[in-house]
């Protein structure tokens, strides 16, 4: 390996930088997937069923098929063959359902495709799914909300493997909390969540010969490439798949769904490209939702507030298909410090669609009721909530019995409750006003994985003084053409407009899945490692090329920054432009590889990697017309270096804002006649809008945490929706005494 090359202090590393594609965005050039358009297109339109459980017993196409412009009404008759896909290791054939389109005749959820239309426009395939017909035999669905769980073994395959239903466990908890001085148990109810991005999911198939081409809205190339390819029975080579925006999915579109093998089966049959996008109703159906889960949380304390049993119980609801594991207790076993703990899940099969990963999948449920329970049992002792949770700081992960790489929740309490000003806060329900109004003060902590996918990346320096950095990630909205961009700035010591960024497609070197809030945290090395090998290589190139002013040196005599070579004796006094030695050697460019390990899931790791925080929020109650509000929030998070800070805070602010909705706003109701999502569009199904939001006051620690990368940068897209519902629940308790323990809050909760 050479020696890492010194950087530029120009660097734009943890600086307010504006996103390199903004313009792009501004200006609509940016190609979203249902932007791009080929010759002799066609337009395909699913049929989803009208029952929830049953089978179905005809399907009658004949209407459709006779109307002007249709090409075709695919079913499981003419579809062709479409396997299933296998997981592999790491993240190589994911998806959430497993069963291909149109297996077999039972429909297990509404809005289940049992056909395709495909027409000339959209209009017309839409008028053509609309005609199909389809006679059902059809049973009662079950879409109950109570939660019990299945008679599962101990041990259950999910989307990841084998898991065993005890999660976690130390000490005798039991014990202790039948001898706890003080007890608190209570239960926590978070809905089904509907994800629910502005581009719908969308893509666009077309072959040439033996090879698909996939224009895709998703958060995962390369896996999404392995998904097909094994549906298809092709080699992964013979699969590309090209995202080159994507407008948000919060975790909808990290992993394949049914709607993409359809589109690649239609357009192998016609011998056309196929563009299927779905409409926003049937977003509410197929593409995945955040799982209703309950959750029994005990806990059992000395008077004086010390932890002495802690008990998280959940069950979280399933579709009859998926194994998907919603992981409410992933944090519970490190978070606070507890002598005895257990963590155990169920899981409830029901007439749904598949569940599926939403921002901070498990934990941000987990930790609203964890985070909850610890806000009541607080107030139960009469402790200041920060207090309690300062009184049981754990010095280790107790769960894994390891250090963290780093912690500073600590210090995260200390400046939000500065920033906040909490001091000031009167403890007692309904004591604090302001114009007239009631005040309400909550807060919680918050924690959130932080490891590396695999990673690849290549660096490029041209001829004509510009750089390319390469990397088959995708940017989803979050910044990441601007990351690597830094990067190779960083690195190079070049501005950001003289480096293309080139991304979402796999034609480009393996990159990570644009999930977990991990994707930043695992290209940072392979790109810094990349630009290393290319500066190297260009080092070498300086010192053998006849007529170099650098021919008689030894590339260790050297050293590159702010787009030049120069002679480390010199201090960069002198220099001479990169793209002027590369044309005197005759090269077009040189370039540079660089590659990265998961740390995520290593069975032996030497520490516990997490990033941590806490909210703070106000409320305000105005009870003569039942109007409740988030007035402000101030938000504290430890993750590291912040690569960004002006994407940063956009990316915790964006997190609070579904926060909110969260907490008083979102969730699916389904019909208990026939299964289907009552509220499944954007004038039912309420989210947090700009007259929601109310100022959020963001800040970041700067604790580099060198075990993840040599940055120091952790993720931090899902860390900032973790805890907000506890601390806008404590603060409307804080303003009218009511607890509430079910997501979201209703009016009728406050007046009762």
């Amino acid at each position: 390996m050479p020696a890492k090359q010194e950087i530029s202090t120009t660097s734009p590393i943890g600086r307010d930088t504006p996103r390199v594609d903004g313009p792009l965005k501004v200006s609509g050039k940016a190609q979203y997937t249902a932007d791009f358009h080929f010759p002799g297109m066609v337009y395909a339109v699913p049929v989803g069923a009208t029952i929830a459980n049953g089978r179905i017993v005809e399907l009658d196409t004949a209407a459709a098929e006779k109307m002007p412009g249709v090409r075709a009404i695919f079913h499981r008759e003419n579809i062709g063959k479409v396997f299933r896909s296998t997981p592999g290791q790491g993240f190589e054939g994911i998806c959430e359902e497993r069963r291909p389109p149109f297996e077999d005749d039972i429909v297990r959820y509404y809005g289940q495709y049992i056909a395709l239309a495909v027409a000339d426009t959209f209009e017309t395939a839409k008028a053509a799914a609309d005609a199909v017909r389809a006679t059902y035999a059809a049973e009662k669905p079950n879409v109950e909300t109570h939660l019990e769980a299945d008679d599962d073994p101990d041990e259950v395959d999910t989307t990841f493997g084998p898991r065993h239903r005890l999660d976690s466990q130390r000490g005798n908890v039991d014990t202790a909390f039948a001898n706890a001085p003080v007890k608190l148990d209570q239960t926590y109810v978070t809905p089904s969540e509907t994800h629910n991005p502005l581009e719908p999911h969308a893509t666009t198939a077309m072959w040439d010969g033996p090879t698909l081409t996939l224009y895709e809205s998703s958060q995962g190339i390369v896996n999404l490439r392995g998904v097909l390819a094994q549906m298809f029975d092709l080699p992964n080579e013979n699969v590309r798949v090209i995202t080159k925006f994507v407008g948000s999915g919060f975790g909808s579109k990290l992993w394949p769904w049914t709607l993409s093998p359809l589109a690649a089966a239609a357009a192998r049959q016609l011998g056309r490209p196929v563009r299927l996008v779905l409409p926003r109703k049937m977003m509410f159906h197929s593409v995945g939702h955040r799982p209703r889960t309950q959750q029994r949380v005990r806990i059992g304390a000395t008077p004086e507030g010390k932890l002495v049993s802690l008990q998280h119980d959940y069950i979280y609801q399933r579709s009859m298909l998926d194994a998907h594991h919603e992981d409410c207790g992933e944090a519970t076993p490190f978070q606070y410090s507890v002598p005895n703990l257990r963590v155990t899940f169920g899981r409830a099969k029901r007439n749904i669609g598949a569940g599926a990963d939403m921002r901070g999948p498990g934990a941000i449920p987990g930790m609203y009721a964890t985070e909850s329970a610890m806000n009541e049992m607080a107030h139960q002792l009469n402790i200041d909530p920060v207090k309690f949770r300062i009184m049981n700081e754990p010095k280790i992960d107790e769960g894994l019995g390891l250090p963290f790489s780093s912690r500073h929740l600590l210090e995260c309490f200390q400046l939000g409750t500065e920033k906040f000003g909490w001091s000031t806060r009167n403890p007692v329900v309904g004591s604090m006003k302001r114009d007239g109004l009631t005040l309400g003060w909550g807060m919680a902590g918050c924690a959130w994985i932080a490891a590396r996918f695999a990673a690849a990346a290549t660096v490029q320096l041209r001829d004509d003084g510009t750089a390319r950095v390469a990397c088959a990630t995708q940017d989803i909205g979050t910044g990441t053409y601007t990351n690597l961009a830094q990067l190779a700035a960083h690195k190079t010591g070049m501005p950001l407009d003289k480096i293309e960024v080139a991304l979402g497609d796999t034609s480009l070197p393996e990159g990570p899945v644009s999930g977990g809030s991990l994707a930043t945290a695992s290209i940072v090395p392979a790109v810094l490692a990349a630009a290393d090998n290319a500066i190297a290589s260009l080092m070498t190139i300086a010192t053998a090329t006849p007529g170099s002013p650098f021919e008689n040196r030894k590339p260790d005599d050297l050293a590159f920054g702010e787009g030049r070579v120069f002679v480390k004796a010199d201090g960069g006094a002198k220099g001479v432009a990169f793209a002027d030695l590369l044309k005197r050697a005759n090269l077009g460019l040189v370039s540079g590889s660089g590659k990265s390990e998961a740390s995520f899931g290593n069975p032996k790791p030497k520490f516990s990697t997490h990033s941590f925080g806490c909210h703070f929020a106000e409320v305000t109650w105005q009870p003569e017309i039942a109007r409740l509000r988030v007035s402000r929030v101030v938000t504290v998070i430890d993750a590291g270096r912040i690569l960004n800070t002006l994407a940063g805070r956009n990316q915790i602010e964006g997190a609070v804002v579904m926060g909110i909705g969260m907490a008083l706003l979102e969730h699916t109701s389904y019909d208990p006649q026939n299964g289907a999502p009552i509220n499944s569009s954007l004038a039912d199904y309420i989210v947090a809008v700009n007259a929601d939001v109310p100022p959020i006051d963001v800040h970041f620690l700067d604790f580099p945490d060198k075990e993840i990368n040599e940055l120091g940068a952790r993720g931090i897209g899902e860390i900032g929706l973790a805890g907000v519902a506890a601390a806008i629940t404590d603060a409307v308790h804080h303003a009218t005494g009511v607890r509430v323990r079910e997501l979201p809050v209703k009016i009728e909760d406050l007046l009762a």
